[in-house]
């Protein structure tokens, strides 16, 4: 019997998800043994029906395996529920596989008082209107048909089940998360089948000497990376065949890859055995236990896991040696691994595998066959993305398009035009946009100026100022062109034609070059305008080129003396010759050839009130940096080559979580002022910047500030520290290099108070700005008394309120290759972990150099974790109460479990890092915008 609702959807891959409850016969009573469910298999189900237990998306049926014993009573109905069963089919053209297998709770064997699962309503209402009911009934009639074709076969399973289950110890895997995760305990990546030996085999022949291939090649040889761990695997896959020496034939290694790529769990779990069971004694010792502890944390590059495997296998053999055996046996490790959860099962997914197959296959795109309509939608999309870019685009475009046509329009007029033709229209087009163009340029860097507007104004709504370094290129692209147009005019078209005029020709334009017509070329050149004109394209010229990214970020790889003209340093002192360009502008352009009259020339006009707020700002930079004083609180150097910086904060100092500041030290360099994240909240006493080294100045920053370092004290995280002595007692108060700040400058991640979700992802060091937001909202949540939800604080000065603090749910994603990063931001973790009792943020660490969960190289690390964290509450790869993921995240089930979680909702996503994930990041924040009733809205940190 079906019961079918409309929105009912194929599973993935085009097959048909079946879901129905399946009770499994008890045994009878005077047997004394405890029942058990029934393992998921692929397989039939009994034509036999009960009542229905009705679901979306799904066709349910309640059906027993076999008949209920003769002897079993009436009082037993309630322990008979407990063996209801829900098994998930995936139908599909040619076969029937279980998807899953769960507890049902019905009401009873006879009821349907389950609830329904929640995340399944949740998405029917969403997607319920986009599937036809007619569709649904033919999942009905495809299902019904291949139903009773399985049904002798699932039940010879369920008995078979219950008599392995007999006698003897036996682990039920079915309810466990590990099962799904850790049954891939897998050696090598993608090893599938025969395609996967055509490429060992392949790899042999190269490799092999005397057709004897050596064990320090067998890594290389199966695709493994990592020689130790490869070692390793080698000796054991060699013990279990007592093959001896360190060579073996292509028979040998055949049987060995035959065991490497087993895809069942039992036979790799028994490899992952053999490994650490060095003497094939079929126990593992203590001291065997530390070797692969040891052995795993360098395949992963987990050096304090490697400093501490002694202490970390002890940890091990008191769970699983409680009787002090001094060993431990198989079943030992399988029922570690089978009680270690796994995180990624439980984060990277939604709780409904229906729900999510279903999500996945509504975004999946759908071709449209017309052109015109794929056309028109993707400039819809387009235009609803950057709407703001573009108008601003097309404003800026039009007032070139207009000052060019209106100087071409005004030359045409005039009698120069008779001589030098439509050049000289071009060359004064050009002249035009290019003083324009000087003028706009400056804006975008007022960075003050476009601070204060997007603060305390509006305006921020319609205009991008988050692009404001995007558009400053922009237009430097323009200035490029317009003085292309003005120079090649004039040098390759009008001086040659006026040179060449006859003096009829000539005798008009005598007010303007002279009585004696300009004898040659070098004429032109060595006058005001020529010479003026020259050093300003040379000037510009330079400056636009080490400003490109391959020489500001030194991507090129120049000999000798010319690396000096890569890096920060040379875009730097490059681009301040633009004081002198500007300069020469203005002479260049009081001294024209064709325009006599002051008030013609409108080269001042142009630049007067853009070169005086620019100028405005610097004097502003300069008197604030040094009216406003700072003292370095605490200096902390950390793994990873990260110097950390705590100031204290001048007076009237305030700044937002997610605004940057920039950092000057004339022990490095008195000019040069970087840019660097705020990691403290508005809250704080303090304010403090984490500085990568990444380039020159940076990199003798942290030298500088070494010296006057040294080892932290107990407790205290950092390789080294150094913190200023408020009471001057305890310790003398170091000699900090003096430093200035200045700012705070507005940036993207500055708005996630506009959001009531935000989504923040931090790259590495690209982790600071949202660091000062998850401080900013546990500081927010301490104020409003822990009450978020309502919104209601305390009544002084320092609470907020729910109307300004607008934030009820984070998910913090931070991804970093080295174990030690997690030292930058350790304290804010473990706060966040004791504080944020309603859980409404989310923390997630991704630790890349670890292989994926499932591995074998990390299977003990995610042991280990596990067990050390349920002990004493603390992350073996983090050293915080967070605990770390392994390998990087699956992008696209991050957004999907939001948009799940937050239906009808607009969500904020800030991402800072190096431009490797934009691109992903936007795509699917796009994707899920469009094919969802979940909004989200990207932002990307630009300095």
């Amino acid at each position: 019997m079906h019961s079918h609702r409309p929105g009912a959807d194929a599973g993935a891959g085009g097959g048909d998800i079946v879901e129905m409850s399946s009770a499994a016969a008890a045994p009878p009573p005077h047997e004394g043994r405890d029942r058990e469910r029934v393992i998921p298999h692929s397989g039939p189900l009994s034509k036999k029906s009960g009542p229905r237990k009705s679901a979306r998306f799904a066709e349910s049926v309640s059906a027993p395996l076999s008949a209920p014993p003769p002897r079993a009573s009436p009082s037993s109905s309630a322990a008979e529920d407990d063996d209801y069963v829900e098994i998930t089919l995936d139908v599909r053209d040619d076969s029937v596989a279980v998807h899953s297998v769960k507890p049902a709770h019905h009401g009873g064997p006879g009821g349907a008082g389950g609830a329904e699962d929640p995340d399944v309503t949740l998405l029917a209402r969403t997607l319920e209107n986009r599937r036809s009911s007619s569709y649904g009934h033919s999942v009905i009639r495809n299902a019904s048909s291949r139903i009773k074709q399985v049904s002798q076969e699932l039940r010879r399973l369920a008995s078979v089940n219950r008599r392995g289950g007999a006698g003897g110890r036996t682990l039920d895997r079915s309810k466990s998360a590990a099962a799904h995760a850790l049954k891939g305990l897998k050696f090598i990546s993608k090893a599938e089948g025969a395609k996967g030996w055509e490429a060992v085999e392949e790899r042999f022949d190269k490799l092999a000497q005397n057709g004897l291939l050596h064990r320090s090649k067998f890594g290389q040889c199966i695709g493994m990376r990592e020689p130790e761990f490869a070692g390793e695997l080698f000796d054991a896959l060699a013990r279990r065949r007592n093959i001896s020496g360190d060579t073996i034939s292509k028979a040998e290694l055949l049987e060995f890859w035959d065991q490497i790529s087993d895809t069942s769990f039992d036979g790799r779990l028994q490899t992952f055995f053999d490994m650490v069971d060095k003497d094939a004694d079929g126990r593992i010792t203590e001291e065997e236990v530390k070797e692969i502890i040891t052995l795993s944390a360098s395949a992963n590059k987990l050096s304090k896991i490697q400093e501490q495997s002694e202490e970390y296998a002890r940890l091990i053999m008191e769970e699983l040696d409680p009787g002090n055996l001094g060993y431990i046996e198989l079943y030992n490790l399988e029922m570690l691994l089978l009680q270690a959860p796994s995180q990624s099962v439980r984060i990277g997914t939604t709780n409904s595998r229906n729900l999510s197959q279903m999500l996945s296959q509504s975004l999946r795109p759908t071709p449209e066959p017309n052109p015109l309509r794929r056309w028109y939608r993707r400039a819809g999309y387009f235009l609803e993305d950057n709407w703001r870019r573009v108008w601003v685009m097309l404003l800026w475009l039009s007032i070139c398009a207009g000052l060019f046509a209106w100087k071409f329009v005004q030359y045409r007029r005039r009698y120069v035009f008779e001589v030098m033709g439509y050049c000289v229209c071009v060359a004064k087009g050009g002249a035009e946009t290019l003083k324009f163009n000087m003028a706009l340029i400056l804006l975008p860097v007022c960075r003050n100026t476009i601070t204060w507007i997007r603060n305390r104004t509006a305006v921020a709504r319609v205009v991008p100022f988050d692009d404001n370094l995007n558009f400053h290129k922009v237009v430097a692209v323009g200035i490029t062109v317009g003085a292309a147009l003005h120079i090649i005019s004039h040098l390759t078209c009008d001086f040659p034609r006026l040179l060449h005029a006859t003096d009829a020709e000539y005798a008009p334009l005598a007010p303007y070059f002279g009585e004696r017509r300009p004898p040659n070329y070098w004429w032109f050149v060595k006058g005001t305008e020529g010479w003026t004109g020259l050093v300003m394209l040379v000037l510009m010229a330079v400056a636009f080129t080490l400003a490109t990214p391959w020489f500001r970020r030194g991507r090129l790889r120049l000999p000798g003396p010319l690396r000096r003209l890569t890096g920060f340093n040379a875009f730097w002192y490059s681009h301040h010759c633009f004081v002198v360009v500007y300069a020469l502008l203005i002479v260049h352009g009081h001294f024209l050839y064709l325009t006599k009259k002051w008030q013609k020339k409108s080269t001042w006009m142009y630049l007067a009130v853009p070169m005086a707020l620019y100028a405005c700002e610097r004097l502003t930079r300069a008197l604030r940096s040094s009216v406003r004083p700072v003292r370095i609180l605490k200096v902390a150097v950390y793994p990873g080559n990260v110097l950390s910086l705590h100031f204290s904060k001048p007076q009237g100092f305030r700044y937002k979580s997610g605004q940057y500041i920039f950092v000057n030290c004339a022990a490095v360099s008195p000019f040069q002022w970087h840019p660097f994240s705020i990691t403290s909240a508005p809250q704080d006493d303090y304010v403090s910047v984490h500085i990568r080294t990444l380039g020159d100045w940076t990199r003798e920053l942290k030298n500088v500030f070494s010296r006057v370092c040294r080892p932290p004290a107990e407790g205290k995280s950092g390789l080294l520290r150094a913190e200023y002595d408020r009471d001057g007692g305890a310790m003398t108060n170091p000699s900090f290099p003096k430093v200035l700040i200045d700012g705070p400058y507005g940036a993207p991640a500055q708005d996630y108070k506009q959001y009531d979700v935000v989504l923040l992802v931090g790259l590495g060091i690209g982790a600071t700005p949202m660091i000062s937001i998850i401080k900013d909202i546990i500081n927010n949540m301490k104020m409003l008394d822990g009450d978020l939800e309502a919104g209601a604080g305390s009544t002084n000065d320092a609470s907020v309120s729910a109307a300004s603090f607008r934030t009820r749910r984070a998910y913090f994603y931070w991804v970093t290759r080295e174990q030690g990063s997690f030292e930058w931001f350790r304290g804010v973790m473990d706060e966040v972990a004791e504080t944020d009792k309603k859980g409404v943020i989310e923390l997630h660490n991704y630790c890349t150099s670890v292989y994926e969960e499932g591995d074998a190289r990390s299977a003990l690390i995610a042991m280990l974790q596990s067990l050390n964290h349920a002990k004493h509450g603390v992350d073996v790869v983090s050293g915080t109460r967070v605990k770390t993921h392994f390998a990087r995240p699956n992008w696209r089930n991050v957004y999907k479990r939001i948009a799940l979680n937050h239906r009808d909702q607009r969500v904020g996503v800030f991402y800072c890092g190096a431009p490797v994930l934009t691109k992903e990041l936007r795509e699917l924040a796009q994707d899920f915008s469009r094919k969802t009733n979940t909004k989200f809205d990207f932002h990307k940190e630009n300095f």
